[in-house]
């Protein structure tokens, strides 16, 4: 089992860095940390050098400053790249992480092999922006972790919840500990940047892999349709009865799906083949 011990950049942000070839980032989602790739990490990491790092405001990363937007996000990881040497890399960002692998690739596109966007959101319905707006007033009345049975209902299926009761209680207990205002920064950015600059993303150029869960009520398939159909050649992946945490229920199946992308970008080939929605 790989067993990894986490280091700052001089700007303060932690993270992992295992394995060895081409460098893939792992970027979590909001409320969460590095700690939920440890399925990818195992997995990609006997063919790539991977990297998973704590965003701003979460973690044992600086808390964000205020009126912090998603450059300020992508900046963080330029920083971290720059820190470890790392000229380009393929960025895989989950959910909120989603949001900053995008705009990561809008503002350093030299700086990016290839992007993964993982169960993330795109142009939400005036009844999915109203839930979310919601929510985080919730979250700044009540702190961190006001929605956390509501959001492990919605990311994880109940049978996975009955039968890993030790990990979703610490999942909970993550929720809880986060930074008040740290959260609420990022929080606000997930909710209300989901088109953020839109209508630039025909701009990316690189491989681009678009993929959720069937049964994810929060970034559902058609939302990771019109991403894609927004970024030339970009493939959609829809995973069968897969809810919003499939990297964590669904470690094996993310991982094939990731490793087809990645060694098919890497060869220059069409990436991913009899996994299209």
């Amino acid at each position: 089992m790989i067993r990894l011990t986490a280091e700052l950049t001089p700007a303060g942000t932690s993270y992992l860095a295992t394995g060895q070839g081409q460098p893939v980032v792992l970027i979590h989602g909001v409320g969460l940390n590095k700690e939920m790739w440890g399925g990818q990490i195992v997995g990609l990491a006997t063919k790539y050098r991977v990297i998973a790092y704590d965003m701003l405001g979460h973690g044992a990363s600086p808390r964000p400053e205020s009126g912090t937007g998603l450059l300020g996000y992508a900046d963080q990881l330029v920083e971290l790249l720059d820190h470890l040497q790392v000229p380009q890399s393929t960025v895989i960002g989950f959910s909120m992480g989603g949001l900053v692998a995008r705009a990561f690739a809008l503002h350093y596109p030299q700086r990016l092999q290839g992007l993964v966007v993982l169960n993330s959101v795109f142009n939400r319905s005036a009844e999915q922006r109203a839930g979310v707006i919601a929510r985080t007033a919730q979250a700044a009345e009540h702190g961190p972790d006001a929605n956390a049975e509501a959001a492990l209902s919605r990311w994880f299926s109940r049978e996975y919840q009955a039968a890993n009761p030790a990990q979703i209680a610490a999942l909970r207990q993550t929720l809880a500990g986060n930074d008040p205002q740290g959260y609420l920064t990022t929080y606000e950015l997930f909710a209300t940047q989901d088109m953020y600059r839109a209508d630039d993303l025909g701009s990316i150029t690189v491989p681009t892999l678009i993929a959720t869960g069937e049964l994810d009520p929060g970034s559902t398939p058609e939302m990771a349709r019109e991403l894609a159909e927004r970024i030339p050649g970009a493939t959609v992946a829809v995973l069968d009865e897969q809810r919003h945490m499939m990297p964590v229920e669904s470690p094996r199946l993310v991982n094939q799906l990731l490793l087809e992308f990645l060694d098919s970008a890497n060869t220059r080939q069409n990436p991913i083949k009899g996994i299209v929605a």
